[in-house]
């Protein structure tokens, strides 16, 4: 009988012991801060836990969770929304009117990081005030901060989600958070039901983000600027110098509650001359009575430093956890220029789905610290300068703003909600980057003015290219022609003009547009163009000239002004000079803008300078995807002021192109007394305006309206100018190529 109490014993031993090996991985499942599993290592003995784990804080993992919270945390988010995807949690029915996002009515204040995303929100294109044409959904919520300890958490979320009449358990609903949890474990959950919303979070785990779902934000501080694009400090095309550190940090270390261990250990990699890491103690209201007997030394090296001059003068800035994952300190050290070393294992790197941070980034790992001289040091320098241009190119083109890090989460999901129109890895992280590639005016990368010849071969693996051109593009070009005066005799200058265009062997087709109070003459007043199709459009507005018009079937467009004085050479020499640029605006009439001090406002000249930053349209080749852009991208506010004044619809042309580029436009050479002929004829003082006073207060204001939708200022000034060969030369004009440019 003892024998069968015994042998019975150890079967329910046995039992319990296979228990609990099942149900301690299911319930780690169900974590509140959703990580899949505990690990041995993990669980505190004698006050001892394993520090170097993948989670957003050492506490996530370190601290045993009681059951009852596992309990709500499965009530809260649930396994099935752990797992969300697109194809299972989202709503694609809703999106059958096209990609529009909508935003809730505003019914409460809101904090700075908030309005500043409702407001790019917005203003974005794809915003519409009717919820019904809705694709996705905004709230007016602000769940930015989640930290019950900060003065701009939110209470009672569920109880205001509830009254939204469209959140159908939050499918279709992006929610945006940039802290989460508070002192001192910082979970990830954001203690309310997100049911099955899609999450745009900073600094969040690899183990809560949910791939093709979820989008890892960026954690910005409130200084940083809503709109418009902050140059880096090293700009793109610049060769870095030799910096004075190879390694670089200052920040804090924590004395108490959750902190980076690896900061604690940052000492021993700080030699005093190349490698400069910092910590400080002096953080938090009772850091004199925690401190430890490092601090007053690290205190006292600390204040030694200037953090901007260690940043702009490092070759690689440390880039450790703090409190949570993220921290200010990553797009600080992209818009110096200085290639991020990353000590935050488990981290989901901001805007993971489209960046490729392999070409951007050092990932270092906590648990061997002291191997990350060597990584820096085995770096070559041909490697440094890509890095460090890439950082630059991020920084500029998806971090410098607000507004940047909003438009590309508005295109991620675009991508996934509409798929034919995804763009590839090489897009996305390459210049110009996504916002300027819109696929739906071409699926083949040669249509765009940005791929040329040089970079065929490394692009041809993910886009359909054509053979090989002898210039970037090669071909001819269509003129379009305004005509405001209605005078088109054979003695007018519109038809002086077209008679000089159609001796051009590049031209292929002419397209006028007439916008005048009457109807066009019949083609028989017209003068005669042989061989080139003439194809004339009534129009109302000036902004019809930059309309992408089906009839434009060549990548060149010369843009031209009826009044303008061009010869056939002058023509020539133009498009010449355009097909080794052809992402530029390439022209005659350069204009210049300043900082008008005293009114504190930007000016526009017309002054003859060595310097400008514009080249005006009403003479000049640019590429007709700009005419895509032009319609479909800009901001309506800016078209409208175009349109109302009749004017300034060149200058917003080359703040498009330069905002694309972030280069100048090239001006080509002028004739002898070029600056006689480019006048207006004396019998067409209806062109003339452009003389009169209110003319350029009219631009400047339009110069001032655009750079406020802009959000800064995109012309960039250059002093180039290209000449043909021999041009002004003291030799034969029987042995240069374009001799009518050295004539009236």
């Amino acid at each position: 009988m003892q024998a069968k109490k015994r042998y019975l014993l150890l079967v329910l031993c046995g039992v319990s012991v296979i228990l609990c090996y099942i149900l301690i991985p299911l319930l780690a499942t169900y974590r509140e801060d959703g990580s899949q599993s505990w690990h041995s290592d993990d669980l505190e003995f004698g006050g001892k836990s394993r520090r170097y784990l993948d989670a957003e804080d050492s506490h996530d993992d370190t601290n045993l969770q009681t059951f009852s919270r596992f309990q709500r945390a499965t009530k809260t988010t649930g396994f099935r929304r752990r797992e969300c995807r697109m194809e299972t949690c989202f709503d694609f029915g809703r999106c059958s009117k096209g990609f529009k996002i909508y935003v809730y009515p505003t019914t409460e204040q809101v904090s700075v990081h908030y309005v500043k995303i409702l407001n790019s929100l917005r203003d974005s294109r794809y915003y519409t005030t009717d919820p019904d044409e809705a694709c996705i959904f905004f709230l007016a919520i602000d769940t930015t901060d989640r930290d019950t300890l900060s003065p701009s958490y939110v209470k009672n979320i569920p109880d205001k989600i509830a009254k939204l009449s469209h959140w159908n358990e939050g499918r279709n609903h992006v929610i945006f958070n940039l802290y989460s949890g508070t002192w001192p474990d910082y979970v990830q959950d954001q203690d309310f039901d997100i049911g099955y919303a899609i999450l745009a979070k900073a600094s969040i785990s690899v183990q809560i983000f949910r791939p093709g779902f979820d989008i890892s934000f960026p954690l910005f501080h409130k200084e940083l600027a809503a709109k418009g694009v902050e140059k880096g400090t090293l700009g793109s095309l610049a060769v870095p110098p030799n910096t004075q550190y190879t390694l670089a940090f200052k920040g804090k270390r924590y004395l108490t509650g959750i902190g980076s261990e690896s900061r604690n250990s940052l000492y021993h990699l700080h030699n005093g001359k190349d490698m400069i890491l910092l910590t400080t103690c002096k953080h938090g209201k009772g850091w004199k009575v925690l401190q430890d007997e490092r601090c007053p030394h690290d205190n006292e090296i600390y204040d030694k430093y200037d953090y901007k001059v260690l940043l702009n003068n490092s070759t690689f800035c440390l880039v450790p956890r703090g409190r949570r994952l993220g921290s200010f300190r990553f797009i600080e050290v992209l818009q110096a220029g200085c290639i991020p070393v990353l000590l935050a294992n488990g981290w989901e790197l901001p805007f993971s789905d489209v960046i490729d941070w392999n070409k951007a980034v050092v990932w270092g790992d906590e648990r061997l610290l002291l191997q990350v001289p060597s990584i820096v040091h085995s770096i070559s320098d041909a490697d440094i300068l890509a890095f460090r241009q890439q950082t630059q190119f991020l920084w500029e083109t998806y971090f410098s703003s607000v507004d940047s890090m909003v438009q590309t989460v508005l295109e991620i999901l675009k991508e996934r909600v509409v798929q034919h129109s995804a763009r590839t890895s090489v897009i996305w992280n390459s210049t110009p980057g996504a916002f300027s590639i819109q696929t739906d005016f071409s699926e083949n990368l040669s249509d765009f003015p940005f791929y040329n010849n040089i970079n065929q071969h490394r692009l041809s693996h993910s886009m359909v290219l054509p053979p090989m051109l002898p210039l970037a593009t090669g071909g001819n070009f269509t003129a379009i022609v305004y005509v405001t005066n209605c005078v088109v005799l054979g003695s007018s200058p519109v038809s002086k003009l077209l008679k000089n265009l159609v001796k051009s062997s590049f031209l292929a087709k002419i397209i006028v547009l007439w916008n005048c109070d009457g109807p066009p003459p019949v083609r028989s007043k017209w003068p005669v163009i042989p061989k080139v199709p003439m194809i004339i459009k009534s129009v109302k507005t000036i902004s019809a000239r930059f309309h992408p018009w089906e009839e434009i079937s060549n990548q060149a467009v010369l843009n031209l002004d009826e009044d303008v004085m061009l010869t056939t050479d002058e023509i020539d020499f133009a498009f010449v000079v355009w097909q080794h640029f052809p992402e530029r605006i390439v022209g005659y009439p350069a204009r210049n803008h300043f900082w008008d001090e005293p009114r504190s406002k930007w000016g526009y000249t017309s002054k003859w300078t060595n310097e400008y930053s514009m080249v005006l349209t009403g003479a000049a080749f640019y590429h007709r995807y700009y005419n895509y852009l032009y319609t479909t991208t800009l901001h309506p506010l800016m078209k409208k002021t175009v349109d109302q004044c009749q004017n300034c619809e060149d200058i917003l042309m080359n703040f498009l192109v330069s905002h694309v580029t972030k280069l100048p436009p090239i001006k080509v050479t002028q004739r002898k007394q070029y600056k006689e002929t480019m006048l207006p004829s004396n019998n067409i003082s209806k062109q003339s305006t452009w003389l009169e006073a209110d003319h350029f207060s009219q631009r400047q204001a339009c110069i001032n309206t655009f750079v406020t939708i802009f959000g800064y200022m995109p012309l960039v000034r250059s002093n180039t100018r290209l000449d043909p060969v021999l041009f002004k030369d003291p030799v034969s004009n029987l042995r240069k190529k374009y001799r009518q440019m050295e004539v009236l």
